[in-house]
């Protein structure tokens, strides 16, 4: 079982593999070998993947959303200046398609 601190790349890994955004308590009912395979299958993924784990969790990207809309900033003149927008165009932008 992993029982140490982890790298932020190994957290990055583990919340792209679904660990519900508790990336120690996943790691502990690991194996140091099993994390190790899941950094290595990250590595050969593309982009695609290597982004996921940085955007917000979906909950609240749906809380997000549903606030813009509650405040009418869904709009065209307004849209782009949501939380929602731009927390999701900034993972994007660092993470652009090859």
């Amino acid at each position: 079982m992993v029982d140490r601190e982890l790298t932020d790349k190994e957290k990055l890994v583990l919340n792209t593999f679904g660990c519900d955004n508790d990336p120690v308590a996943y790691a502990a009912r690991m194996t140091e070998e099993a994390l190790a395979q899941k950094v290595t299958n990250y590595d050969s993924m593309p982009y695609s993947w290597h982004r996921a784990g940085q955007y917000p969790a979906i909950a609240d990207q749906l809380d997000m959303l549903w606030h813009a809309i509650d405040t009418g900033d869904w709009t065209a003149a307004k849209v782009k200046t949501t939380e929602f927008y731009t927390a999701l165009k900034t993972v994007k932008d660092a993470n652009p398609k090859p």
